[in-house]
């Protein structure tokens, strides 16, 4: 997570009326036993294109139309990671998922809501995150979490056969693609489609002439989130400054930088719960 280097940069935003709040205590998504505590820019109609790509270099996440980014006290697991696109090959394992799901064709949708959409959001959570909450989710909350964005936001969904097998959210910044959040069929056997995902979102970065897709927060110890150090090379933004990662960096729990006085207050409880369900990439 960004220490004192990156909370001067917060100091920086002169140029808008954004304001920077810190979240009460929620339990922490990704590692047991553990509270969290996240930092977040409002208010949200002011975060444009243009303020969530200054924001997302600064390690900032978008979930609906909330922009956060992780601010505990005693813990900086949480790495926002980028994979830099031109220098990027794909392994064996991933050349294997590219092959594997290469008659599947993308589409462009509408960012609007789709029951067909929705019913494989249900399925997908039900399997992968049974018990989190999210698999109970209605209506109203799948669109707050996927389909709310005051940024250039594609909604991407993914046939095979007519069938639909997979449907990715991604937001354009101004130097790269960010991965906001993917879905898919849980039920086929012997699938790679989050791989392909990603290897799917780089080849649009190079078709865009982008040179970064963000890919959320790498946490080492989490089973979750410990898969993105397998896209090389990889940058992880450390103390304000992006740099390289490789499969033998370490994501330590240690003291993270205070927040700012002048430019964090506390959130009441209710958003802190929110939020917790923003700890999803």
């Amino acid at each position: 997570m960004p220490g004192t280097s990156t909370m001067n940069l917060l100091n920086d935003f002169s140029t808008r009326e954004l304001q920077f709040y810190l979240t009460s205590a929620y339990q922490c998504s990704y590692l047991p036993g553990q509270m969290a505590r996240s930092l977040v820019a409002t208010p949200n109609e002011l975060v444009d294109s243009a303020a969530y790509s200054e924001l997302i270099r600064l390690g900032f996440r978008r979930s609906g139309a909330y922009n956060y980014r992780p601010q505990c006290s005693q813990c900086q697991a949480c790495i926002p990671v980028r994979l830099v696109v031109d220098e990027f090959e794909r392994n064996r394992t991933q050349r294997r998922a590219w092959k594997t799901h290469s008659a599947m064709t993308a589409a462009v949708r509408e960012l609007a809501y789709e029951p067909e959409h929705h019913e494989l959001y249900r399925r997908y959570q039900s399997s992968r995150h049974s018990g989190g909450g999210m698999d109970q989710d209605d209506r109203e909350q799948y669109e707050n979490f996927l389909l709310k964005s005051h940024a250039t936001t594609y909604l991407v969904e993914f046939r095979e056969c007519n069938a639909l097998r997979m449907v990715s959210l991604i937001d354009r910044v101004d130097d790269g693609l960010s991965s906001v959040y993917t879905f898919f069929d849980p039920d086929l056997p012997r699938t790679s489609f989050g791989t392909y995902n990603i290897l799917w979102q780089a080849a649009l970065c190079r078709e865009l002439d982008l040179p970064y897709l963000y890919l959320g927060y790498w946490i080492e110890n989490s089973r979750k989130m410990t898969y993105k150090i397998n896209y090389q090379p990889l940058e992880g933004l450390i103390e304000g400054r992006w740099q390289r990662l490789t499969k033998n960096s370490r994501s330590e729990p240690s003291a993270a930088s205070p927040v700012s006085p002048e430019r964090a207050a506390l959130l009441p409880l209710s958003a802190g719960t929110l939020l917790a369900g923003a700890g999803r990439g």
